[in-house]
């Protein structure tokens, strides 16, 4: 059996990237080509995988999660340090895990340190 994985990180449109506590020199564009390459990556692998970007807002997110969660079962949801690691995205975060909790009780969580380890963050748990 496949283990299916969603990575779930903030929209990088939506990022402000001189903000304290998001890693120096990120950018929209390294976003999106870590996320690529963690997804490539976990399909080269076998895995199923898909990514979904979030809005900042709290609410919006947890519907975002919620809705993405309900459409398809995952093994593994793996948060994106852009949405738990500046101060800032506390209440985002909190919405995350939560619509996690609710929308996947069985899933492992996993967390990545920046967008080109997010493969390495689900296989950890996948299979598990």
């Amino acid at each position: 059996m496949t283990a299916s994985i969603l990575i779930v990180g903030q929209d990088p449109d939506t990022v402000d990237f001189n903000a304290p506590g998001i890693a120096p020199g990120m950018t929209a564009d390294k976003v999106r080509a870590g996320v690529e390459a963690a997804l490539a990556d976990l399909t080269a692998k076998g895995l199923a995988a898909k990514n979904l970007y979030i809005q900042p807002d709290p609410a919006v997110a947890e519907r975002e999660v919620a809705e993405a969660l309900a459409a398809a079962p995952y093994d593994v949801v793996v948060v994106g340090a852009g949405v738990r690691v500046p101060p800032i995205r506390l209440f985002l975060f909190e919405a995350v895990i939560n619509a996690i909790h609710r929308g996947a009780p069985n899933a492992r969580i996993a967390f990545n340190t920046r967008p080109d380890d997010s493969a390495e963050a689900a296989l950890r748990w996948a299979g598990r």
